[in-house]
């Protein structure tokens, strides 16, 4: 029988793909044979030896010691895509919430209603200063063209947004080609945009400062936050 650790609540549907005949699954198990985990840090695990693998419920594996497991022959597996559907509508609900301000208005009406007034009496004559810009034809830029930029980049389509990628790793010069297909065999109406400089993704300047709209939805350890802004702004002329 394989001893399986988990370090971090996995679902359900996962778990019971392993037959309880060959495997004990649990957070208490020791001795482990493999390790199932998300986002739990292992840097500084201290590997049994009966460890033969671990496994990451997700693509990124910046959480594993992967020199420690060469060198001590723990294989390390990722699911690639498994959650990508997920980061996906997380992006589009922060594209959202951000160009039309929702929390700041929920917070406001929230407000309003503790004071007492007439909430639709206020909120008729408040609820212009949260009107935000609308993401229709807007300009997306959309650095990384994985399981995950990639339906981030038709989602943002079928918005009728103006979509520009860049990804080192695509064939030809990396930017977004037209008909590239998305990981589930959809045709995309994606475009590139020429430039001298790969990493330069255009803004629409009919709103000004309301284009330069910045997230990352890559890991901490993987990306400088203001670096990238200031990258993005200085190719662009900003």
């Amino acid at each position: 029988m394989y001893r399986t650790k988990v370090s971090n609540k996995i679902a359900p549907q996962g778990l019971e793909r392993l037959d309880p005949a060959r495997y004990l699954v649990g957070e208490d198990v020791e001795a482990e044979d493999g390790v199932l985990v998300r986002s739990a840090n292992l840097l500084d695990y201290s590997f049994p030896k009966s460890l033969l693998a671990i496994a990451r419920a997700g693509v990124g594996v910046n959480n594993i010691p992967l020199n420690r497991c060469s060198e001590q022959g723990v294989a390390v597996f990722s699911t690639p895509g498994a959650n990508a559907n997920a980061v996906k509508e997380l992006v589009l609900c922060a594209m959202l919430i951000s160009s039309r301000d929702v929390t700041g208005a929920v917070r406001w009406v929230k407000n309003q209603a503790a004071s007492g007034v007439d909430l639709e009496t206020v909120v008729e004559k408040g609820k212009a200063a949260f009107v935000g810009p609308e993401l229709y034809r807007k300009a997306l830029g959309v650095i990384g063209l994985g399981a995950i930029g990639a339906l981030v980049a038709n989602v943002a389509l079928d918005l009728g947004m103006d979509v520009y990628g860049y990804d080192p790793f695509l064939e030809g010069s990396g930017q977004l080609q037209t008909g590239c297909p998305d990981r589930t065999g959809k045709a995309a109406r994606k475009r590139a945009e020429p430039s001298a400089n790969p990493g330069y993704c255009p803004a629409a300047s009919d709103r000004g400062a309301w284009n330069r709209r910045y997230s990352t939805d890559s890991r901490n350890s993987y990306i400088e936050f203001p670096n990238l802004q200031d990258s993005l702004e200085s190719a662009a002329g900003l």
